[in-house]
């Protein structure tokens, strides 16, 4: 076995575990504090985490060792990625891991939101029978956008036009021909706002995209608009939404993400029009077990100098 030396803080499935133990010495720290982990990160040549573990530029720097942090999943906002670079340390991700989970989870929302089945289920657990109040909308030949035209977006623009839905993105960092080949008409955000019935997200959080929908972008939309974001939480200014479902311009909303998580009981939380859950796009038995064996495989090909699938940095 190797001297190599390998930190899970928030958890791994034993899969994963059992690939990294097999090639190095594996600590299982689930739930250290910011403090703790401080104090013990030198001693370690790999970090693999998921979102709440912050690797901060102040932990980089007290971990000499570290050649590598590992991502069990697609989002690297909780991760110092310039004081990655400046420290010489490899970020990886797994990007594939979540994509099928993550978009059956927004189809799911996307559901609930058109057919109002969080209120239904409620209301027969609380013995009433509101079927005269709980009138929903159809997906067919509505207009689907989808901002962030990825693999994710890909995902839930196939599964879009199963259910005959017109399907519009918009993604910066794609070309229109590459849009156009993972299920979605290219148009611009505004042509998207002011076209689409329901609007979806998936993109990362950066500084480009921090509270992209704002009071601004709300103005634009067709009213009676409904939101989908299983994506980032801080994508949507969650301020100015609140503020459109009040108006009656956003009918609507499900959000699995949220700004400051967990976010409490907040009146957007609490809102009838909002559908909220906890963060569970990519908590599925296979989702997981993908993202645990991804994840161990692409940190000791770091360890080890060979060529990486899904270098971040």
């Amino acid at each position: 076995m190797s001297e190599f030396k390998i930190l899970l803080t928030d958890g791994l499935g034993k899969n994963g575990q059992a690939i990294l133990r097999d090639a190095a010495t594996v600590d299982l720290q689930n739930g250290i504090s910011a403090d703790d982990l401080l104090n013990i990160i030198g001693d370690y040549d790999a970090l693999i985490v998921r979102s709440r573990t912050k690797v901060t530029a102040k932990l980089l720097a007290a971990a000499p060792r570290l050649k590598v942090v590992g991502r069990a999943g697609v989002g690297v906002d909780n991760i110092d990625l310039n004081a990655a670079r400046e420290h010489g340390v490899t970020i990886v991700n797994t990007p594939e891991s979540t994509t099928i989970s993550v978009a059956e989870h927004t189809f799911a929302l996307l559901l609930s939101l058109a057919r109002c089945i969080p209120t239904a289920d409620a209301s027969m657990k609380a013995g009433n029978w509101l079927k005269n109040d709980l009138q929903g909308v159809e997906l067919y030949r509505k207009t689907l956008g989808i901002i962030g035209v990825g693999r994710i977006g890909n995902a839930v623009a196939e599964r879009a036009s199963a259910f005959r839905m017109h399907v519009i993105g918009y993604d910066p960092y794609l070309s229109e021909e590459q849009v156009r080949t993972n299920g979605a008409l290219p148009v611009t955000l505004q042509d998207l706002f002011a076209q689409s019935d329901y609007i979806t997200l998936h993109i990362p959080l950066t500084d480009q995209t921090r509270n992209m929908l704002d009071e601004a972008a709300f103005s634009q939309m067709k009213p009676g608009v409904r939101l989908i974001c299983a994506a980032r939480g801080g994508v949507i200014d969650e301020t100015a939404l609140l503020a459109a479902l009040e108006s009656g311009q956003v009918a609507g909303v499900a959000l699995d993400v949220f700004a400051q998580e967990p976010p409490g009981l907040t009146p957007l939380v609490a809102h009838p029009k909002v559908i909220a859950a906890p963060h569970i796009g990519a908590q599925t038995v296979e989702a997981q077990v993908r993202a645990a064996e991804d994840v161990a495989h692409e940190v000791l090909n770091a360890l080890n100098g060979e060529t990486l699938r899904w270098r971040v940095v």
